[in-house]
Formats: C-alpha cells, structure tokens, sequence
C-alpha cells in the first residue's frame, strides 16, 4: 500500500470518527456510546503496549498494574498536590516506565514462560500495594477527583476547561481518540524504524541477533518500558473521566483482556490491539442477553476464532489479497 493510500485511508478514518460517529450519536440520543468508544480507544492503547512486548518475543500479563499506577499517579498529583491534569499524564506514563525498568532489568532476562509468569502477579501486587498505602486512602480509594482544566501554552488556550464544556463525554471522546491516533502512529513509525527491525530478530532467534551485536537486554526493556508507559497513560486518562480511581478499578481480568486484545487482532499487525479491543469489547457486550451462558459462549467463540483465525482478524484481510494476486 502506497503512501497516498494509506493517507486516504487515514482521512477516511478521521472523518469517521470525527464526523460521522458524532453525528450518530447526536441524532440517535445515545450519549453512552461517547464513553464506551472512549472505552475502547483507552484499552486499545493500553493493549498496543502489550502488543510491543509480544513483538520482542515476550508475553505480558501485567498491563493493568501500569494502569492501576498511572491512574493513581494522576490522581494523587491532582488532588494532593494540584498539579495540572495534563502535566499529570506524562508523569504518569513515566513513573510506569521507571517501575518497568526497575522490574524488567532482572526478569527479562528470563526465558519467556518465567517473564510471562512474573507478570501474571504484578496485578494483584500492584492492588494489594494500593491497598497499604496511606497515600492511596487504602479501600476507599480516591474520589471527588476535578475535572481537567484548561491547558495553555503561551497564552493560547490549546484544550478548554473540561468543567465548562455541555459536553463533557464528547470532550473525552475526542481525547482518547487523538491520543489512539498518535499512539498507532507512533507504533507503526516504531516497528519500521531500525529499531524496530532489531526486535524483530528477537522474534526469530535470539543467539543469532546477539552474535551479531545486538543487545538483547537493551531492546526488552526498552520495549518493556514503552508499553508500561502506554499503560500508565490510559489508566490516567481513566481517572480523569470517572473521576475516581480504587484498588480494583484495574482486576487481574483487564490484564488478560489487554493481551486477548492482540490475540484478537492479530499478533502480526500493528494495528491488531485496536481492532482486537473492538471486538472483545462489543463482543462481550452483545453476549450480555445470553444470561448464565454469557461466559460460556465467549469462551467458545474465543477459541474457536484462534483456531480458525490463529494470526488474528487482521489476517482476514491479508489472505483476501493474497488470493487477489
């Protein structure tokens, strides 16, 4: 696909959901859905973190403590310390990044079902650590978090104060998608980058890319540190829209969800963990009429569809154009 391709494609998708998603909304009243298509740009960020860690050979299983950590970093800064929401977003990112290197530096090292098991618990240990902490207010969580307000640069008023808006989930809509946009964009720059091409060849053997030079321990942390940071990001831009933020606000499910995401998708596509996210997300909504069988039928689907599509939806179109050829 052509360079002029992919930006009609990009516009074609802007207008979309920039243009035709709102105008739905508007005419049909259904003012929930701007949460839940917010929903899902958010998790969809957080699921292309978990998709970089795949793309080094690595399971992660621990997304939602980043999330849980970023959402807590945020809330803290603005509640205790008054510090602006935006500026809370960054910080939040990379205080994850700095605990995935504090974590990473040793267990990545490890072979990749020791990595993926050690994620496994950094859910339920990064829950039980905000439930100790009296700067988390333990149980009770923090609530009556205040919307964010403006955000200025040079006396130009770039985003307006959230509190001022008719509109506030629309407002949040908006956000979340951009900050979908540009985190696929950057992950798609990424993985055609030179660096991206070297943690490919982790992907395809290790011993043979560290007898060529590579530094292995280097490009999963890295990687490891992106994704962390990723997932810091959304769970603070979920603090933001909720307005609060408790120890189970992130369960050990969000994180196995993050990785089906990919699975979904398709581990061989950038593009895989928003696609994936979309379809877990109003998969399990539709099922929600089949009652007691909810999670039976999901489970069955589930793995019927890795059976049937094992490179994820995605692939669906690949081997349409293969067959094209």
């Amino acid at each position: 696909m052509g360079v002029n391709m992919r930006f009609v494609w990009l516009v074609v998708f802007g207008l979309i959901v920039f243009g035709l998603i709102p105008l739905l909304i508007e005419a049909t009243g259904r003012w929930d859905l701007y949460y839940t298509l917010t929903s899902v740009a958010l998790l969809s960020i957080a699921s292309a973190g978990v998709w970089l860690t795949f793309y080094i050979g690595r399971i992660n299983i621990g997304q939602g403590a980043f999330a849980l950590c970023g959402g807590y970093v945020s809330a803290i800064l603005v509640t205790q310390y008054g510090v602006s929401f935006w500026l809370t977003l960054p910080l939040a990112g990379l205080f994850c990044a700095l605990v995935a290197v504090m974590i990473g530096w040793p267990i990545l090292r490890l072979r990749g079902v020791y990595f993926a098991m050690v994620t496994l618990v950094l859910t339920e240990v990064a829950r039980l650590t905000a439930l100790a902490l009296p700067i988390t207010q333990g149980a009770k969580g923090i609530s009556s978090i205040p919307l964010p307000g403006p955000l200025q640069l040079g006396g130009v008023t770039l985003i307006p104060d959230f509190s001022t808006l008719t509109n506030v989930k629309a407002g949040f809509y908006v956000l979340a998608v951009v900050l979908m946009i540009l985190t696929f964009a950057g992950m798609h720059r990424l993985v055609n980058s030179r660096l991206g091409h070297l943690c490919r060849s982790l992907q395809q053997n290790e011993e043979l890319a560290s007898s060529i030079g590579v530094n292995i321990a280097s490009l999963r942390l890295i990687a490891f540190s992106i994704s962390s940071f990723l997932g810091g990001l959304s769970g603070a831009i979920f603090v933001g829209i909720s307005q609060s933020i408790y120890p189970a606000s992130f369960p050990v499910k969000d994180s196995v969800d993050f990785m089906l995401n990919c699975f979904l998708g398709g581990l061989g596509f950038v593009f895989g963990p928003m696609l994936g996210t979309l379809v877990n997300y109003f998969g399990w909504d539709l099922l929600f009429e089949t009652g007691k069988y909810q999670l039976l039928i999901y489970s069955v689907l589930l793995i019927a569809l890795i059976l049937v599509l094992p490179n994820g939806l995605l692939s669906l179109f690949q081997r349409k154009k293969s067959e094209d050829h």
